[in-house]
């Protein structure tokens, strides 16, 4: 299956930074606390949409195989500490079948889904995450600017989201109107989209807890480019950034990485640099690389030279817990400067891919001390987070199927084992 996200490529490394501080400003408005969540991607995503140049999709639209988290899934989440769960919400079909019964059956399954999460004592962020993998419902089409041709659509599909989840129980969700907007950082298309997103949300929800972003795929970058003084009148309102930072690790494997080759057989890079060697990591990809029967002999030749070269790099710069600082400090000094508090800013997506165990791509001593520098950075500048994922390569649990919550990267996150 191919992956929900096209990512963008890794950013360069960086220097070191000082010691993290927590970020001053105004104490934070109404809406739940968001300190420390997870994804449950893909509960209303991986869907069954037709070839171009149909633009619907089967009926149900999603999926049958996919993972869903059950009842006991949502329990065992909020005993292990977890207090909000973020829901990424594919809106093509919503789209697609605007104007039907179908329409309103997928609203009551969100509208049912939401109902679990509070159940289970977690707050939940519904987050409209457009599949850039489809033909027709992207955001190219959805989210341009204002006047890209589904754009109407989408913000009338965000306003009666954010109306529905008010009427669950609007002290304990959140709307997250957009993933990892496209355009580039400052770029004032995406300002006036998100403008408009916010305002038909405001509207239909006057008390919902609402979510921002910068554009340039919700990183640190996007982020610093972003005025926030024209937003903080759709107040309560939390600033989400995603941060994976440095790529070579937390994707070293991943084969939807098109436009960067050499990522997918990246193998054995370790966490913290000084862990390994380069010797050690260009022997386990070369391997790993001449075990893949996917690529011509010219386009492996072509990725290892990226490879090698990327791998220097990384070596050379040798990134550890202070580079995750660094790059959180452009957050944090982004905060400051706009006198938003801390607890106002969310890191909405972090991880590392667990890829194939023949191959120990992001070993697990490696993951597990990535995540744990970078959750006590996060929680050290005083940001609430939300990890990726509960399922997939990236998820909480050792497999999808059995569902065992692996106990090293709960240990990690901070968290406890459930009963």
């Amino acid at each position: 299956m191919i992956s929900r996200r096209a990512l963008l490529g890794s950013a360069a490394l960086s220097a070191v930074a000082p010691v993290p501080t927590p970020a001053a400003g105004p104490a934070r408005a109404a809406g739940p606390r968001l300190r420390r969540g997870i994804s449950l991607w893909p509960w209303f995503s991986l869907t069954k949409e037709y070839s171009a140049p149909r633009t619907d999709y089967a009926w149900p639209p999603f999926q049958d195989q996919r993972p869903v988290p059950r009842r006991a899934d949502l329990q065992r989440i909020a005993e292990a500490g977890f207090d909000f769960v973020r829901v990424p919400v594919d809106p093509g079909p919503f789209l697609a079948f605007e104007g039907t019964p179908f329409r309103r059956r997928l609203l009551e399954e969100l509208d049912a889904a939401v109902g679990l999460c509070l159940e289970a004592g977690l707050a939940a962020v519904v987050n409209l995450q457009i599949n850039e993998a489809t033909h027709h419902w992207t955001s190219r089409r959805l989210l341009a600017d204002r006047e890209a041709p589904g754009f109407s659509a989408y913000r009338a599909l965000a306003a009666e989201v954010a109306r529905r989840l008010a009427g669950i129980d609007g002290a304990r969700t959140v709307l997250e109107p957009v993933n990892e907007p496209p355009q580039s950082c400052g770029a004032p298309a995406w300002e006036a989209v998100q403008r408009d997103l916010l305002t038909a949300a405001r509207a239909a929800a006057p008390g919902l807890a609402l979510t921002a972003t910068g554009a340039c795929g919700s990183m640190v970058p996007g982020l610093r480019a972003l005025d926030p003084a024209p937003l903080e009148t759709f107040a309560p309102l939390t600033y989400v950034v995603h941060f994976y930072e440095p790529y070579l690790f937390t994707h070293q494997g991943a084969p939807w990485m098109r436009g960067e080759p050499f990522y997918r057989s990246l193998n054995a890079v370790p966490w913290p640099a000084s862990a390994g060697t380069l010797e050690a990591t260009l022997a386990a990809t070369r391997r790993r690389m001449a075990e893949d029967s996917g690529r011509s002999a010219a386009e492996k030749e072509a990725a290892w030279t990226q490879t090698e070269a990327k791998m220097r790099e990384y070596f050379a710069a040798r990134p550890d817990r202070r580079f995750l600082a660094q790059g959180l400090s452009g957050v944090r000094d982004w905060a400051r400067a706009h006198g938003i508090a801390a607890d106002r800013v969310l890191i909405g997506e972090f991880g590392a891919l667990r890829s194939d165990a023949r191959y120990v791509a992001a070993g697990a001593a490696d993951r597990v001390r990535y995540l744990r520098d970078l959750r006590e950075t996060i929680e050290a500048y005083g940001f609430g987070w939300a990890y990726w994922n509960f399922f997939d390569g990236f998820g909480l649990v050792t497999d999808d199927a059995t569902r065992v919550f692996d106990p090293e990267i709960v240990a990690a996150l901070g968290l406890r084992m459930p009963g």
